[in-house]
């Protein structure tokens, strides 16, 4: 899936860093996501999110608010108001290039400024919040220790995540004056309310206030067990597909592909290409299947997904585990379940006696087979003469020719 690299014009004229995550196809909607408080639009919930979304065929722009990431400006001169109005900003790019946002998605602080934008934002017809505070000036219990000084002296720096930042006086005075929940009670959309009930940062009790004073349509997801920033790929993939199965309801997106598309017969191809979200992750792209491949963080990726030998033992255990149970059902056999575990090294070649390559280095596949059922031994034994036999086993242990082309 490729993204879109530009920058915008935010309401204080500063340019704004933003990426555009689009689908292989025309896009069904458009959204757009708010990153949480000091962070930006390439932390692993904004990307994940975002990439997630658009496997799924939604388009979404994130940006860095002015004076973060790569966005232009000074951050210390920057407000909640004036993030909500960056945001409004964004959406009229959106409406002057593409399409203008159905869907609004904000994380952390960022739930609270599209909660706050939306009445700006008409073509907007759905808005989640994923760990959203009620209130803006929440926030400012992350430095409250220095919220005296701000005052007396107009400005101070504090640690946020571990990274300095100056807090102007302005700051406070505009969260103070915020009032969010009567935003909610006339948000007048369909609203998605995602939170943790172990979210130590922003606690569920915010979600609660919004979910009451919001009117229907509205719906609650809990996020259990996930943290405040989502850095668990695992929760930013299950937010994107409840988001978008949700969003369904609301905007034009379909939660699944024709069924035509599923009765295809003979071979699929199968589509690999760069994401340049980071240095080694793809999208693949099977049928109506869409997958990511990465490498791990050791190997210079972000391991967003699994790396290529991870699919060829995939491959190999899948096509394995299949053509033994085609066998044992073929056969009346009580084989009640197969496991399959696989792992890919390289040895020296004189340690295999019976490979023809005699020096240097080989790859070796190992396969561990379970069997689990009332098998007796020579139905064990059998089983394990036809694990051999499986397609995939077959291709890689016999000649295989590659042709490689150029595109036209």
């Amino acid at each position: 899936m490729p993204t879109e690299r530009f920058q915008f014009e935010g309401a204080g004229g500063d340019k704004l860093a933003a990426a555009l995550d689009l689908p292989d196809g025309a896009p069904h909607a458009y959204a757009l996501f708010a990153h949480c408080f000091s962070c930006g639009k390439e932390t692993h919930a904004a990307r994940r999110i975002a990439m997630a979304l658009a496997a799924k065929g939604i388009a979404v722009l994130r940006f860095d608010f002015t004076g973060l990431g790569s966005s232009e400006g000074d951050f210390a001169n920057t407000t909640f108001s004036s993030n909500v109005a960056d945001l409004v900003r964004a959406a009229n790019h959106l409406r002057e290039t593409r399409t203008a946002p159905a869907l609004l998605i904000g994380h952390s602080l960022g739930g609270a400024a599209v909660l706050a934008a939306a009445a700006e934002i008409p073509e907007a017809k759905a808005v989640v919040t994923i760990a959203a505070p009620s209130d803006p000036a929440h926030v400012t219990g992350f430095f409250k220790d220095r919220i005296e000084d701000i005052r007396a002296q107009g400005s101070a720096e504090v640690s946020l995540a571990g990274r300095p930042f100056r807090i102007n006086r302005s700051f406070l005075d505009d969260v103070a004056e915020q009032r969010l929940l009567d935003k909610v009670v006339h948000l007048h959309r369909a609203l998605l309310v995602m939170h943790s009930p172990v979210d130590d940062t922003v606690g569920i009790d915010n979600a609660t206030r919004i979910f009451v004073t919001a009117k229907h349509p509205k719906s609650f997801v809990s996020l259990d067990h996930a943290d405040h920033l989502v850095s668990n790929k695992q929760d930013a993939a299950y937010i994107a597909d409840v988001v978008a199965s949700w969003a369904s309801r609301y905007i034009d997106v379909p939660i699944s592909q024709p069924a035509a598309a599923a009765a295809e017969d003979g071979p699929r191809e199968v589509i690999v290409r760069e994401t340049r979200a980071s240095k080694f992750q793809q999208t693949i792209a099977i049928g109506p299947h869409q997958l990511t491949a990465d490498e791990p963080v050791a190997a210079g990726g972000q391991d967003s997904g699994p790396g290529p030998y991870d699919f060829l033992l995939t491959a190999l255990g899948a096509c394995t585990s299949m053509t033994m149970r085609l066998y044992a059902d073929r056969k009346f056999l009580p084989l009640d379940r197969v496991t399959v575990r696989l792992k890919h090294s390289k040895i020296h070649a004189e340690d295999c006696a019976e490979c023809e390559t005699r020096v240097g280095m080989i790859d070796q596949l190992d396969r561990v087979i379970t069997m689990e059922g009332a098998l007796d031994e020579a139905q064990r034994a059998k089983l394990m003469e036809i694990a051999d036999k499986c397609p995939v086993h077959r291709t890689l242990t016999s000649e295989i020719r590659i042709v490689t082309r150029r595109a036209d």
